[in-house]
């Protein structure tokens, strides 16, 4: 069964007996529904609500794992040292354990990736060890697009979207119910004002798509830009209300000259509006 290794991950590690509160005071992620066998989606947000570092979280024995792109890694050790202050926790950095994808494998050992769990496929994560390589991260990378599973760089820039874009509040790492954290009231004055409008969708091209970065514009205008790209297949956050007026209108979404159609995810339950007053959360 496909076990892919990924090689431009590392990994954050918070300890001590303040680990928890602290991150809970800090991250979007609500640390009370947490399972020690799964692994969630976070962030780190600017005080403007944007997202400043994303990872991936788990419990790893008494302490919490974040798992994070290799070029944001020391990043966030720095930011979260700055928060630390006097609390009782324990930061360390690790470039070194790989981090090992496991899918189509539902009795692997691992911690169970929450997110393509809400879009209904099952993919562990696991850290360390050497049974597996790289020839399987296409058909990972096509799980993705087909889930609605934006990450950061290839889909979106750190510090330039905020989790609603990219569907945070859909696949739980956006918690509207804990107490405060650093973004918490512009993300939460989004939610309920029901202002989200740019969103992750599903691109289906007719030819081959052309490079992440292009724009798929609406009779002639941008309304967003491809992320991932596989062949036909990609990602892209597109302005959800300008796509449902032009299909309400019947007019052509193009990425480069390329037709596309675009989907949003099933599992995320939204709807594409046909004006910009009908764009729902």
């Amino acid at each position: 069964m496909p076990r892919v290794r990924l090689d431009d991950r590392a990994i954050v590690s918070v300890s001590g007996k303040d680990a928890e509160d602290l991150l809970q005071g800090l991250i979007t992620t609500d640390l009370d529904a947490l399972a020690p066998d799964e692994a969630r989606p976070g962030a780190l947000l600017t005080p403007q609500g944007k997202i400043l570092f994303d990872f991936m979280i788990s419990r790893d024995g008494e302490g919490l794992r974040l798992e994070t792109a290799a070029d944001q890694a020391e990043a966030l050790l720095k930011r979260l040292t700055m928060y630390k202050l006097r609390s009782a926790v324990v930061l360390s950095l690790d470039t070194s354990t790989p981090t090992i994808i496991a899918f189509d494998e539902p009795q692997a050992d691992g911690y169970r990736d929450h997110r393509f769990a809400k879009a209904g496929a099952t993919v562990l994560r696991s850290y360390g060890g050497t049974e597996a390589d790289t020839t399987s991260a296409a058909d990972l990378e096509q799980l993705r697009i087909a889930s609605g599973i934006a990450v950061s760089g290839p889909d979106y820039a750190l510090q330039d979207a905020f989790p609603h874009d990219v569907l945070m509040d859909k696949n739980d790492a956006l918690s509207f119910r804990k107490g405060c954290y650093v973004g918490q009231e512009v993300v939460s004055r989004m939610q309920h004002r029901g202002t989200p409008r740019r969103r992750v969708v599903i691109v289906a091209g007719a030819a081959a798509l052309p490079p992440t970065g292009t724009a798929i514009t609406a009779d002639g205008k941008p309304i967003g830009t491809l992320g991932t790209v596989r062949d036909t297949s990609a990602l892209a956050i597109v302005r959800i209300d300008k796509a449902g007026e032009a299909m309400a209108n019947g007019v052509d979404l193009l990425a480069g000259d390329v037709p596309v159609t675009l989907t949003l995810p099933e599992w995320t339950g939204l709807a594409f509006p046909t004006t910009a007053d009908e764009a729902s959360a």
